[in-house]
């Protein structure tokens, strides 16, 4: 079986549910092929995330195309120091850059802000710290820029999707000192059971991805099994995480059952009921 082989689509859902965080973007195929595939395994909504200012932009001119499609803009966390310092091994999309120092930065967040305001937007993000790829030189930039998101999510009464790696206690620091906004979202949730105790209290989502089926992912499954249903969502991060038997193979919203059916069996329960549940808190979690 080929690594670049795309999965078969899985049985279809019987309860139509939402991929709470893709990246058509960077998927193979056009975003209508995308979207046809997933509406034919009942994945009925996808959230499209930017994670810099022309991914933003192209977000939410795709939201504003298709019906099934809303859009979250921001600069990822691993972006901002990219911005502020320069990126000369050209890590991003947008290759070598020369650092614009916090102008820049300001620049960048102006345009976030005026897409934020789009009604198609219904998230800011995904923004957060990421302590994996950006060393202690990028934290500063991060975190200014976490918390310039923070206050356009709240300008615009928008949900904010939060990208943490390796960075849980400085996350929940931040939105804790500058108030978090309504609905936050920890996408890809990549905490332990104590740390889904606090999300819960605070009231914050919990978005789940294929990497809780992975062998080494106990933790995952163990914050899931306490989450409660009412503040659990699911997504694919697609075209990364894709969930096993097919892990290291492309991602898509279509492989959204696939996730699933193992977290409904994670909670004992059956997939009907998470789904239903998913559903609704999704469109609770982007007002839609």
């Amino acid at each position: 079986m080929s690594r670049t082989e795309a999965p078969p689509l899985p049985e279809p859902l019987r309860v139509p549910v939402a991929d709470s965080h893709t990246h058509l973007d960077m998927q193979d195929g056009t975003v209508e092929e995308g979207l046809a595939r997933a509406a034919a395994v009942n994945v009925t909504t996808v959230i499209q995330v930017g994670c810099d200012v022309k991914g933003s932009h192209w977000a939410a001119e795709t939201a504003a195309a298709h019906p099934s499609v809303y859009a979250a803009v921001a600069l990822h966390p691993n972006e901002a120091p990219r911005i502020v310092h320069g990126d000369p091994e050209g890590r991003s999309r947008e290759g070598v850059r020369e650092g614009g120092g916090s102008a820049a930065l300001h620049e960048a967040l102006a345009e976030i802000d005026a897409l934020a305001a789009l009604d198609h937007v219904r998230g800011v993000g995904e923004t957060g710290l990421d302590y994996f790829r950006t060393g202690p030189e990028g934290m500063a930039a991060q975190e200014e820029s976490f918390r310039a998101h923070i206050e356009i999510a709240k300008r615009h009464g928008k949900a904010l999707v939060i990208h943490d790696r390796e960075a849980h206690a400085d996350v929940l620091r931040i939105l804790a000192d500058a108030g978090a906004p309504d609905r936050t979202v920890f996408h890809c949730y990549s905490g332990d059971a104590d740390m889904a105790r606090l999300c819960a209290d605070a009231g914050y989502f919990m978005s789940f991805a294929g990497n809780m089926t992975f062998k080494n992912a106990q933790p995952l499954r163990d914050a899931l099994a306490v989450a409660p249903v009412e503040l659990v969502l699911v997504e694919t991060d697609a075209p990364f995480l894709t969930p096993a038997p097919y892990r290291g193979r492309p991602n898509a919203p279509y492989l959204i059952p696939v996730t699933l059916r193992a977290m409904a069996e994670v909670r004992g329960v059956d997939e009907d009921t998470l789904a239903s549940a998913i559903a609704d808190n999704t469109a609770r979690a982007f007002d839609y």
